[in-house]
């Protein structure tokens, strides 16, 4: 792999991650006692069951059973989920025959949808893009490189959007992937258990003994310090890490990583590791990125053709973790991590969700938030009588630190309507 990448081009993503501000989209909730009386209103950070189609190859019968169980594991509605026939187990589709087949799901798919899960393993990969990439942003040979050179962008790369459709004119997309229907029923139910776990896991940036797939840990001591007190971060120079048992990410470069069953991976872990064919999904030379979810991690990346070490065209691990610990799912901040995706595959539970806040009331009248941040804010409430508003500020407002965060307060039925922000 030859060396390349812009230190500066990275320094930038990174900064604006950090102002990054969550799009006040409400999302409606009601509190445990089911009383409709009582509306409090969450900003949006992440996407949601309703904001995903499933797409499903009726050819292959693993793909229908996955695409089956991918739907009753997270409650997709009927009308989100996509059915192709296409003869299955190749590795690649032709544009050709995608064009086709992205034509037919341009068709099928609500307007209202922002992501793709993708329930099936292979194909992985449309001439030099891989699928997930093609169905994001069509088939265009910009997204793909020769001799080495830089493919266009993705609009997505650390966009704080949560409407992809509208604001970028893309669905990002991730596939359910496996080699049998037990691995892919154990990764969905990682992803579901994972929503709303704040894990207390560790982050593991490994510096390897090879140079080449390991340009990343030049910003490693950087994404330690920016995200100091919002994850416990471990920057280390070996070639695997053994006997970890609180593994939440593991970013690393390296042809094969082994020592991977001496490791436990928390429910929405996110892994990878930098090399040419990792997101050759079957039959690479390489290890493949499935083994990363075989071996527990809920979601993975790898390229499909030759990357050539750019790292725009792998994940930037401080923009992975700043945006899953706004409370983001995994498809999006796997997504937004990469700024050249087209050669990039992504793998797993789409939206596992760990650190998405969760609002509950434990007592009458009284109310519990829990929100993990990646910065220092304020928690702010509105207050309307009605939901259409309009919502006046209320002088009530909590300090939000870095990490962790268990929010109090009271709020009686007759009150009307609260909008929290943040």
């Amino acid at each position: 792999m030859q060396r390349t990448g812009s230190k500066s081009s990275f320094l930038l993503a990174t900064r604006v991650a950090l102002l990054v501000v969550t799009p006040l989209v409400m999302l409606l909730l009601l509190p445990s006692t089911g009383k409709a009386e009582t509306h409090i209103q969450l900003p949006q950070t992440s996407l949601t069951s309703d904001d995903v189609a499933v797409i499903i190859n009726d050819s292959d019968p693993l793909s229908v059973q996955i695409g089956q169980y991918y739907r009753e594991a997270r409650g997709i509605p009927a009308s989100n989920m996509i059915h192709l026939q296409f003869s299955p187990g190749r590795t690649a589709l032709s544009r050709e025959e995608f064009q086709e087949l992205k034509a037919e799901i341009d068709q099928k798919v609500p307007a209202h949808v922002q992501a793709y899960a993708v329930a099936w393993t292979l194909p992985y990969r449309v001439d030099c893009m891989s699928l997930t990439s093609a169905l994001a942003f069509g088939f265009d040979e910009k997204y793909c490189s020769f001799n080495c050179s830089a493919t266009a962008a993705s609009p997505y790369f650390n966009s704080p959007s949560h409407h992809p459709v509208s604001d970028h004119q893309l669905r990002p997309a991730m596939m359910l992937a496996g080699l049998d229907f037990e691995q892919v029923k154990s990764l969905i139910d990682r992803g579901v258990a994972a929503d709303h776990t704040f894990p207390a896991g560790h982050a593991y940036l490994v510096i390897t003994s090879d140079k080449a797939r390991s340009v990343r840990a030049n910003y490693f001591e950087m994404t330690a310090q920016q995200l100091n007190g919002v994850f416990p971060i471990e920057i280390l120079e070996t070639d695997a890490i053994t006997d970890r048992h609180d593994v939440l990410f593991y970013f690393t470069g390296l042809v094969r990583v082994p020592q991977l069953d001496t490791l436990d991976f928390l429910p929405g872990a996110l892994a990878d590791h930098l090399t040419s064919a990792g997101g050759q999904l079957t039959g690479s030379s390489q290890m493949s990125s499935l083994q990363w979810l075989e071996a527990g991690a809920t979601a993975s990346y790898g390229t499909v053709v030759e990357p050539c070490s750019h790292m725009q065209k792998f994940p930037f691990p401080a923009i992975a973790m700043f945006h899953y610990a706004l409370g983001a799912s995994a498809i999006e901040a796997y997504w937004k991590s990469v700024a050249w995706p087209g050669e990039g595959v992504f793998i797993g539970e789409p939206l596992a969700r760990p650190f998405a806040p969760e609002l509950r009331e434990i007592h009458t009248g009284q109310f519990e938030l829990r929100i993990f941040s990646p910065r220092e804010t304020r928690l702010r409430i509105e207050q309307s009588r009605s939901a259409a508003g309009p919502f006046k500020p209320s002088p009530r407002q909590f300090a939000i630190r870095r990490g962790m965060n268990r929010l109090r307060f009271n709020f009686n039925q007759t009150e009307g309507y609260l909008r929290l922000k943040w």
